[in-house]
């Protein structure tokens, strides 16, 4: 027999049993449309929402006013990179419409760049480093009088790798130019706060750090003269405007208290997380000491491992891991064929890339199951070794666990 551990924290979190609580009475007694002002029921959801936008604001230190809710980071993605490709183009005199990313950025940046590419703009996609980072003198080279916007992802959803965020959000602020960072895998498991990154627009999500699915948020920067953005989405002017329809009171307040348990909790969370995976890492390398640890050092998310298996096929590792939740790539792109278009920006042969498994640890996560998925991943990869030149160090190799 064997057990099933989840280890795909990158793709979606588990909820907390007590952002469930919080949301129950906003899905039973409470279920009032939170614009509906001219009674109790409407009164009770705008007030509920109105705590979560200051929890949510809190935690990039943010003000409330800054916060717009959305459906998810990827609407949130599009909200921006449209809404301020439209709003330059709109300008008067010579438009915007250059617009520079990363080789790594999630599909939802990169699809979104390739609809505006074909609606006539220019799209710059740079090259990264072999730990995943973009440099900033890359952009500050392939900035021109027509850019517009500049967006680099806060932290890799594949290899855990985190932007140089401060240099880049002040190279834009230099040069008049709009920042946006898709921070979703950033916020509520390392530090992310505004007042240190001239940021312009973030997106994020809460069903990333332990919230409900279905909301998600855009931080927008409030600044004089207002920063230029063209809604998505018309009907009814909800959200400054920005984003119409009626607000998902039940995810908002399940986001707000997510939101609530990372300010208070992050930290020492992430120290423990942290342990866990370098004791995954160090314990697989004891056993296979040629696999590689795919992105920074040191500038990475604590809950990530991404970890490439010389001679390995993913996919046959994965099915000899049974029970084991991991990922080859990101779970938005899983249907495309070929291998990750983040680990072929780092270098990667198509062949090792295809021996790439990622590993999300979370909150939990617990010692038991590593110890557990250790095990399991030395036997797969040494059962039936797909190249015999890899190199197996046969005593460090664990028996099987029940």
């Amino acid at each position: 027999m064997h057990r099933t551990v989840y280890l795909d924290n990158h793709a979606t979190t588990r909820i907390d049993p007590r952002v469930l609580d919080a949301m129950m009475p906003f899905l039973q007694e409470q279920y009032g449309n939170a614009s509906s002002r001219s009674h109790e029921f409407g009164l009770t959801g705008a007030a509920a929402v109105d705590v979560a936008r200051t929890r949510i604001a809190r935690l990039i230190g943010a003000e409330p006013r800054e916060i717009i809710f959305t459906s998810g980071a990827t609407e949130s993605i599009n909200l921006a990179l449209k809404g301020a490709a439209e709003a330059a183009y709109g300008r008067a005199g010579k438009p915007g419409r250059h617009i520079i990313t990363a080789a790594t950025e999630h599909p939802a940046v990169l699809d979104t760049c390739a609809h505006l590419e074909r609606a006539g703009f220019r799209v710059t996609v740079l090259p990264v480093d072999r730990y995943g980072r973009v440099s900033p003198d890359d952009v500050a080279r392939a900035v021109t009088d027509d850019t517009i916007l500049v967006s680099i992802m806060w932290a890799n959803n594949e290899i855990g790798t985190i932007g140089p965020m401060a240099d880049l959000a002040a190279l834009c602020a230099s040069r008049g130019i709009l920042f946006h960072s898709d921070a979703t895998q950033a916020v509520g498991k390392i530090p992310v706060d505004i007042g240190h990154f001239p940021v312009d627009l973030m997106s994020f999500s809460a069903h990333k750090m332990y919230g409900p699915k279905g909301i998600g948020a855009l931080y927008v920067r409030k600044r004089i003269p207002a920063l230029p953005l063209v809604a998505q989405i018309d009907g009814g002017g909800h959200e400054q405007g920005l984003r119409s329809g009626t607000l998902n009171v039940p995810g908002i307040v399940g986001f707000g208290a997510a939101a609530e348990m990372c300010s208070q909790e992050m930290e020492k969370e992430s120290r423990v997380i942290r342990g866990l995976r370098d004791h995954l890492v160090n314990r697989i390398r004891e056993s296979l000491p040629e696999i590689r640890v795919n992105g920074h050092p040191v500038d990475r998310l604590p809950h990530n491992a991404s970890i490439t298996f010389p001679g390995q096929r993913a996919d046959q590792l994965m099915h000899a891991m049974k029970g084991i939740a991991v990922a080859t790539g990101a779970a938005c792109s899983s249907a495309r064929p070929g291998p990750s278009h983040v680990l072929k920006a780092i270098g990667l042969a198509p062949a090792e890339a295809a021996g790439t498994l990622r590993f999300g640890l979370g909150r939990f996560t617990t010692r038991d199951e590593i110890d557990y998925t250790i095990t399991s991943v030395v036997n797969a990869a040494t059962a039936h070794p797909s190249n015999r030149q890899w190199s197996i160090n046969e005593s460090a190799r664990v028996p099987a666990q029940p």
